[in-house]
C-alpha cells in the first residue's frame, strides 16, 4: 500500500470585507499625467497660436508701401478731377436752362407786342379802338403772367394782408370796414414765394 506524503495545508488569507456592490476597483499601475505639477508651467514654445497664425507671412516692404500709397494718390487725384469736371457741367447746363428759359418767357410776350403795334397803326382811323385794343393787350398780357406762374392781385374790399399788400396811404371810409383794402393803386403779380411784387393799395382806417 502506497502511501503518499502529507502536503501542507493552503496558506488562509486574512479576513477582508467584500467589497460593496457597485464598486470600482482601483487601476494599477503609475497614473499618467494630465498636466505639469501644481505651480509648475510649460514651457512656451515659439510656435504662433491664434486665427491668424495660419496666414500670418512676412511684413510688406517698403516698397510695397510706396506703390500702394502711390496708387492711392493716383486715385485720389482722378477723383478730383472728375468732381471739377463734374462741377464745370453742371454750371454749363445750368446757365444754359436760364437762357432757354429767358426765351420762352420773351417769346411768350410776343403776341403782346405784336397786338401793340396793331393798335397803334389804327390809331389815326378810330380813337375809340385804341382803346379797346390797349384793353385787349392789356387782357393778353395778364393772362400770359398768368400762365407763367405769376397771376394778377387787384382786388377790394379784402382784409389787408402784409405778404400781399404793400400800404401806400391809410384813408377814413365809413362804408369800408377797418384795416380792409379801399383801392389798388397798383396791381401785384404772384403768390407766396412766387411773387413778383405786392399790390400797392389804401386802407381803411381803424377805430
Amino acid at each position: 500500500m502506497a502511501i503518499h506524503p502529507e502536503q501542507p495545508d493552503p496558506p488562509i488569507p486574512e479576513h477582508t470585507d467584500p467589497a460593496p456592490e457597485g464598486a470600482v476597483d482601483p487601476p494599477s499601475g503609475d497614473l499618467p499625467r494630465s498636466g505639469p505639477p501644481r505651480g509648475q508651467e510649460e514651457p512656451a514654445t515659439d510656435q504662433a497660436t491664434g486665427p491668424d497664425a495660419a496666414g500670418a507671412g512676412p511684413p510688406p516692404s517698403e516698397d510695397e508701401y510706396s506703390a500702394e500709397l502711390q496708387e492711392l494718390q493716383d486715385r485720389w487725384r482722378r477723383a478730383l478731377a472728375d468732381l471739377d469736371n463734374l462741377r464745370k457741367r453742371h454750371a454749363r447746363e445750368l446757365e444754359r436752362e436760364r437762357k432757354a428759359e429767358r426765351s420762352r418767357t420773351a417769346a411768350a410776350f410776343l403776341p403782346v407786342l405784336d397786338n401793340l403795334e396793331l393798335a397803334l397803326t389804327h390809331a389815326g382811323a378810330d380813337p375809340g379802338a385804341i382803346v379797346e385794343g390797349v384793353q385787349a393787350v392789356r387782357d393778353q398780357a395778364v393772362n400770359v403772367l398768368e400762365l407763367l406762374g405769376y397771376p394778377r392781385h387787384a382786388e377790394t374790399g379784402v382784409a389787408f394782408d402784409p405778404a400781399r399788400h404793400e400800404v401806400i396811404g391809410v384813408v377814413e371810409d365809413l362804408d369800408a370796414s377797418p384795416g380792409t383794402v379801399v383801392d389798388v393803386l397798383r396791381p401785384g403779380y404772384g403768390d407766396g414765394e412766387h411773387q413778383l411784387r405786392p399790390a400797392a393799395v389804401t386802407v381803411a382806417k381803424r377805430e
